[in-house]
């Protein structure tokens, strides 16, 4: 996901995209622990695109 489409975003979407990205980058951990996966770069991107939306949903409570 890029900045551009996490701004547009309203506060419940934030949220609703960090958790639903959390779980996919736990099944995606658990799922190289057992066998390596194709592109284990995958779990970087999704670790970072969570950060990006932690950083976002931040951003918007500190100007609330």
């Amino acid at each position: 996901m890029k900045q551009q489409e996490i701004t547009q975003l309203s506060v419940e979407d934030v949220k609703n995209r960090i958790s639903a990205f959390s779980e996919q980058l736990a099944k995606m951990k658990l799922t190289h622990s057992v066998a390596p996966m194709e592109n284990p770069i995958q779990i970087r991107d999704v670790r970072k695109t969570i950060a990006r939306l932690n950083t976002e949903l931040t951003k918007r409570e500190a100007q609330a």
